[in-house]
């Protein structure tokens, strides 16, 4: 086999080797466009069910408002309330109570997040964070925490009043 052959055969696989990596490329945006869809579904559902709780939560304790969350940050629902104290010698005080559940927004990391901020009558009490990657994303067990953290809230918050 002479030069020129050998020439010939390297660049068939150099274009080879380069069609090759175009379809993988391809084939990798797909399934991130695919992640993608993924998350948005899991996303709606789960914000219907953080929704129902917090709307039953606000139901529960007249007062609370419900207002939907969109940051950039994630999507989801909170209720809040401001009330006053009248406490022995300190005079009134103003209190504030809010319980926030959001999903976040969709990463480089292909997970399914879930995050809370729950605080009452001026108090941090409850930050928690759940995640699995997408392929995994148990929705039974996202709808489990949703209902565990806010009946921990609607629990703390009854003490509190």
């Amino acid at each position: 086999m002479d030069f020129k052959q050998r020439l010939q055969k390297a660049t068939q696989r150099g274009q080879q080797m380069r069609d090759q990596r175009r379809s993988e490329e391809t084939a990798k945006a797909l399934s991130e466009e695919e992640c993608r869809r993924m998350h948005t579904s899991l996303r709606l559902e789960l914000n219907e069910h953080i929704e129902a709780c917090l709307r039953q939560l606000a139901d529960n304790f007249p007062g609370f408002q419900l207002q939907t969350v969109v940051k950039d940050r994630g999507w989801g629902a909170a209720v809040n309330r401001d009330d006053v104290a009248f406490g022995s010698g300190s005079g009134r005080q103003n209190v504030f109570s809010r319980l926030e559940i959001v999903v976040r927004s969709f990463n480089e990391f292909h997970v399914l997040e879930l995050a809370t901020k729950g605080t009452v009558r001026n108090k941090e009490f409850l930050t928690r964070n759940h995640f699995e990657h997408l392929e995994e994303a148990d929705m039974d067990s996202f709808k489990e925490m949703v209902d565990l953290w806010t009946l921990e809230f609607a629990e703390q918050y009854a003490a509190a009043s």
